[in-house]
Parts: structure tokens; C-alpha cells; sequence
């Protein structure tokens, strides 16, 4: 009888240390909350995302996107903040200039940008302008003498589609008529074909990725007048960067640096975060997996297929640039508030 009783602990007690042992994610699902509307450049990133990654999370978790778009992933980013559970079952792919919101004050701002879980970039963003060939603008000169501003369309403050062409007008005096509320690219798409808009600022990948911006290159129903990298892209060698037109117009020192704090948050490109207070060890995972997928070759073939590229940054260098993000300058704040307050 002893044997028994002791036969059946060690059995009870191997069941349970199995328990205990078994990854946390086994037997979960992850939701990854996605700022934008479906088809967009964030919604396509975080489904490769979902396809590839939970191999590369130990206990193989389910993993599915969920769309919450709206003032330019403003609502997404203060659900994961103060609504999803920090377990590690909740990712989110957010805009990456929502900091601006923050710095400027801007009341529906009801998170601490610092202090989200950064997870991983898929790709960098550096971004262009475009705008409809049957205009008269040509260059930003053309738009500077306008009489009438053209209207480009935007989401929200705090994204491309607004603080681009705020940045061409403080630099350099090119009046734009915002047209704000889209909930995302696909309605700013159709605002430009049915006429409510004729130009709009986006990523430069996005641009050379999907449609309709493919066919709108073949059919030349845009022209890009402006790009903000470093270095002219190779697919645009003709278009100047916003570097070559500060030269140009003699951009003063101080606006140099407002445009070169406003365009740094294109490092972090397209970012996956977690809620704060995520455990550290399950943030790690969620590195950890993300890391591995951007290696992962049938990953890369996906994102070729999608005429994308994979220019990953990881979890430790996000939250170093996110914290440099919000510790600017008092006088770069105040400017940016004169900016990108209205």
C-alpha cells in the first residue's frame, strides 16, 4: 500500500512539475490590435506578423489581427495602454509619431509613450509628398506662390499626412488646406480619386508597395514632389529630399533642428508594442520571437511577394529612441506645440 501511495505522488508530482514547465503562451492566443484600417501598410505587417511569429514563441500561440482604427491609432494606442491586459497576450501596431500628441499636450492623450513594451520595428519610414498630376504644382515653389492651398488629406495630428506638410509650410512657407478625419489610407485613397483632395503624405515603402499607388505610378495620376531621407531613394532619384530644399531656401538653424526632431520618428518605423507593466520575462519572449521571425526565410519570402522589404530594428533599441523621443528640449516642445496644435 506504501508503494501505491508512493507510486501515485511521484506520478502527481510529475504532472504537476509538467505544469509547472509548460511555455505560458501554449494553448493562447495573441491579438495583435492594429491602429489602421484593414490593407493598410500597418494592418499588412502585423497579418505577415501573424502568420510567421507564433512558430518562433515557445508553446506555439494562436495569434490574430484585430483593426481599431481612428484618429490616426490614437483609440488603439490608449486601449493597449489602458485597456489589454499586460500578460503578453496583447500586441499593438501604432503610428510612431504619437509622441507628438504627448509632448504638445493634447488632451485624448492617455498614455506615457516611454513606457509602452517596444517589441520591434518591421521597417523603417522615411516619407514622401504627393501630389495629383492634373494640378499646377510641379515643385513646392509652385506651391509657395499658390493663391489657393491644395488640400492633402490626414488622419489625425500627430501622423505623416499632418506634420509633413506643416513642416514644408514652417520651412519654407508652402500653405497647405488640411482635410482631416479619414479613419485610414483606403478612404484618402478615394478621397483623391473622387476629387475632396489632391495631395498627401505617406511612407515612402507604403508607396512603392500597394495599391492603388501602383497603378496610379503606371497611369501618372501622381507626381512626388518631396522625400525626407537622407539620401535621395533610388526609385526617385529626381525628387528632392526635405535636406536638399532647406538648402535651397536657406532654412534657418532653428528650424533645422524642428525638422530633424519631428522626421526622427521615422527610426521607429512601424513599431510593435505591449502594454506597460508586461512582465519582464514575457516581453522577452515577445523580442525574442519577433527577432527570430525577421530571420526567418519563409517570412522574407512573404514580405518579398508583398513587394516589401524587411528593415527590422529590436525591443532595446525602440525603447531607447521612444525615450529620447520624449525628452526634447523645452524649446523644440514649443515649437512643435506652434506646429502641430491645430
Amino acid at each position: 500500500m506504501k508503494k501505491i501511495f508512493l507510486a501515485l505522488t511521484f506520478v502527481v508530482s510529475s504532472v504537476a512539475a509538467a505544469h509547472a514547465q509548460a511555455p505560458f503562451f501554449q494553448g493562447k492566443t495573441i491579438t495583435t490590435i492594429v491602429g489602421y484600417l484593414p490593407g493598410d501598410g500597418y494592418d499588412i505587417w502585423a497579418r505577415l506578423l501573424a502568420a510567421h511569429m507564433p512558430k518562433h514563441i515557445p508553446g506555439n500561440p494562436g495569434m490574430i489581427v484585430q483593426n481599431m482604427p481612428g484618429a490616426g491609432s490614437m483609440i488603439a494606442a490608449n486601449y493597449i495602454y489602458n485597456v489589454a491586459k499586460p500578460d503578453g497576450t496583447t500586441m499593438g501596431s501604432i503610428g510612431p509619431s504619437l509622441y507628438f500628441d504627448q509632448l504638445i499636450g493634447k488632451k485624448e492623450v492617455s498614455f506615457d509613450w516611454a513606457k509602452f513594451g517596444w517589441i520591434g520595428s518591421t521597417e523603417n519610414t522615411p516619407w514622401l509628398l504627393y501630389m495629383k498630376a492634373d494640378t499646377p504644382f510641379k515643385s513646392i515653389e509652385d506651391i509657395r506662390k499658390a493663391t489657393q492651398a491644395p488640400k492633402c488629406s490626414a488622419t489625425s495630428t500627430g501622423t505623416s499626412g499632418h506634420f509633413i506638410p506643416k513642416l514644408l509650410e514652417e520651412a519654407f512657407g508652402a500653405k497647405f488646406d488640411m482635410v482631416m478625419g479619414y479613419k485610414g489610407g483606403a478612404e484618402q485613397d478615394l478621397a483623391l480619386e473622387r476629387g475632396e483632395v489632391v495631395c498627401r503624405s505617406l511612407s515612402i515603402p507604403t508607396f512603392f508597395a500597394r495599391e492603388p499607388f501602383i497603378t496610379w505610378r503606371k497611369k501618372n495620376v501622381v507626381r512626388i514632389l518631396m522625400q525626407t531621407g537622407r539620401k535621395r531613394d533610388s526609385r526617385m532619384p529626381d525628387v528632392p529630399t526635405i535636406y536638399d530644399l532647406m538648402e535651397e531656401y536657406k532654412t534657418s538653424a532653428q528650424t533645422r533642428s524642428l525638422v530633424t526632431a519631428i522626421l526622427a520618428s521615422g527610426d521607429l518605423g512601424r513599431p510593435f508594442i505591449a502594454p506597460p507593466n508586461l512582465p519582464a520575462d514575457r516581453l522577452k519572449i515577445l523580442r525574442d520571437g519577433f527577432q527570430k521571425t525577421m530571420a526567418d526565410p519563409a517570412f522574407l519570402t512573404d514580405v518579398k511577394t508583398r513587394k516589401l522589404e524587411a528593415d527590422p530594428d529590436f525591443g532595446e533599441q525602440l525603447e531607447t529612441l521612444a525615450k529620447e523621443a520624449v525628452n526634447q528640449p523645452r524649446e523644440v516642445v514649443e515649437r512643435m506645440k506652434k506646429l502641430l496644435g491645430d
